[in-house]
């Protein structure tokens, strides 16, 4: 399969790449899309950053559904996340999921366009959605949901029987009690410890956490299908 990825910014990728190349030889990185017109035409650790999102319909022209795959690596805001891969899928293109190898992936349940770096422990009876992502380190307690467009940063623990809703943010050394549900579009802010339920659109921050102010999103999800 020839692979783009959106966002030449993380060196971090390159050795992930790698990792998962030793894996599956097929997975060939073709090259980087990235919609700064100033990355256009450079290199990014040997890869050519080939141009914007615009170019995806030009990219699998002439391909089988299965030939090409994008990879989206943006993690910043959920909102870029969401409406860059939105424009990918809207342009044809292919989201596939970009998991490290060392990820144990049995008994769980996973959508597709996930980004999924090195250490994250996801245990037995969790499902995943579509366009999410997880950072060094995170642990996914069992039985446990995860929506759509959901970045979980390093060293978050989430316990078991959680839900957390499309589009939420939750920040670095987090920690999420068991069962709660965190609804959709939320900030949880880094260091926070989460004690009760989370309306959506809230930002929440502290130990425990509470509501400090609301997003202003204009999604209702975050379903890239």
């Amino acid at each position: 399969m020839k692979v783009y990825m959106l966002g030449a910014k993380n060196p971090e990728t390159i050795r992930m790449i790698r990792a998962v190349q030793r894996y599956m030889p097929n997975f060939e990185v073709v090259g980087f899309i990235d919609n700064d017109p100033t990355k256009r035409n450079t290199d990014f650790y040997g890869y050519p950053v080939l141009g914007g999102i615009d170019l995806v319909s030009e990219l699998i022209k002439n391909c089988a559904p299965n030939d090409v795959g994008f990879v989206n690596l943006i993690t910043g805001k959920m909102v870029d996340r969401y409406e860059t891969s939105k424009e990918i899928a809207a342009s044809g293109g292919h989201l596939i999921n970009f998991i490290h190898p060392s990820v144990e992936l049995t008994m769980s349940l996973w959508g597709r366009g996930n980004y999924v770096q090195e250490g994250v422990i996801v245990q037995a009876g969790v499902i995943i959605g579509d366009n999410s992502s997880m950072h060094i380190g995170t642990l996914i307690g069992h039985e446990s949901i995860i929506g759509n467009t959901v970045f979980i940063a390093h060293g978050v623990s989430v316990s078991g029987c959680c839900e957390i809703g499309d589009g939420t943010f939750i920040g670095t050394n987090a920690t999420i009690l068991p069962r709660i549900k965190i609804g959709k579009w939320v900030v949880v802010g880094a260091g926070s410890v989460v004690t009760h339920n989370v309306p959506d659109y809230a930002v929440v921050v502290g130990n425990p956490a509470r509501i400090i102010k609301h997003n202003e999103v204009k999604y209702s999800d975050g379903r890239i299908y």
